[in-house]
């Protein structure tokens, strides 16, 4: 039995370590620790960790200077540091490790499998990048951070602290679009936060990786594709025409290699492509 867990807790690897990065950065902003208080003030889109380090949502920052307002230096710092971050790794690893909407549409996905609901209303994928181009249109016409009127991230937050009906409805709302309207539609076809981290993150250099296996090769299975938030993005890989994953699409959430029972799928850092690029340019 020992063994059979142990099995099972490699087999979901990336999911149990995505799921205590997740939760731990909620209960950051949420427990307080005695003879400490909170280790993070504020939420996602501007907090104090540990009472020093500032950090910044960068695409809050840009509505804010969009929408007119002074940029203070703490708060350009905290953006330059979490942009930075993103950009060098990974913009929509965002999504998969930190984002807290990613708990709710994941279950979504769990139980439209579950429950054997195959309805799925198509969505372009470039749905997100014109409600992310319209968020920063209305804060520069309007004057105001339009996102975070309606910001999901932001109410999943305030709803774990003081609850209100008109959030509830909101994250109710959107729960149910993903499981009885259209499959992981909130993240994969709608959400302008996504769209944003995936555009800073072009060039990130943490990437899923084709290792020679003939066992893949042999079963032909594509059961990666199936688990996969952004299945397009490992098209490539699959039928062989790259070796890596270089879509923006990609969350780096490891569905991927905890379903790959080949190893035929790893995530690696991958700075001799940096390297090589720069050489080009």
């Amino acid at each position: 039995m020992l063994r059979r867990l142990k099995r099972g807790l490699y087999r979901h690897r990336w999911l149990l370590m995505r799921r205590i990065v997740q939760i731990s950065i909620l209960l950051a902003f949420t427990v307080h620790i005695p003879g400490y208080g909170k280790i993070a003030d504020g939420n996602l889109s501007s907090s104090l960790w540990f009472g020093e380090l500032k950090l910044t949502d960068p695409f809050i920052l840009l509505q804010s200077f969009l929408a007119g307002s002074s940029i203070a230096l703490p708060a350009l710092l905290g953006a330059i540091l979490v942009g930075g971050f993103y950009a060098f790794f990974a913009g929509r690893l965002y999504c998969s490790w930190v984002c807290p909407i990613n708990l709710l549409t994941d279950l979504a996905y769990w139980l439209r499998k579950k429950l054997k609901i195959k309805g799925n209303m198509s969505l372009s994928r470039s749905l997100r990048l014109w409600i992310l181009a319209l968020a920063l249109a209305l804060s520069l016409f309007g004057g105001t951070l339009a996102w975070e009127m309606v910001n999901p991230i932001t109410r999943f937050q305030r709803e774990l602290i003081w609850f209100s009906f008109s959030g509830a409805m909101l994250l109710g709302a959107l729960f149910l679009f993903d499981l009885f309207v259209s499959r992981r539609a909130w993240c994969g076809h709608l959400c302008p936060v996504g769209a944003f981290y995936g555009l800073i993150g072009r060039y990130g250099r943490l990437k899923v990786t084709a290792t020679p296996s003939e066992s893949c090769d042999a079963s032909g299975c594509s059961r990666c594709m199936t688990v996969c938030p952004e299945p397009h993005v490992l098209a490539p890989v699959v039928s062989k025409q790259a070796q890596a994953v270089t879509s923006v699409d990609c969350t780096r959430c490891g569905a991927c290699l905890d379903e790959c029972h080949e190893g035929a799928l790893s995530m690696k850092l991958d700075l001799v492509g940096m390297v090589t690029r720069k050489v080009d340019e």
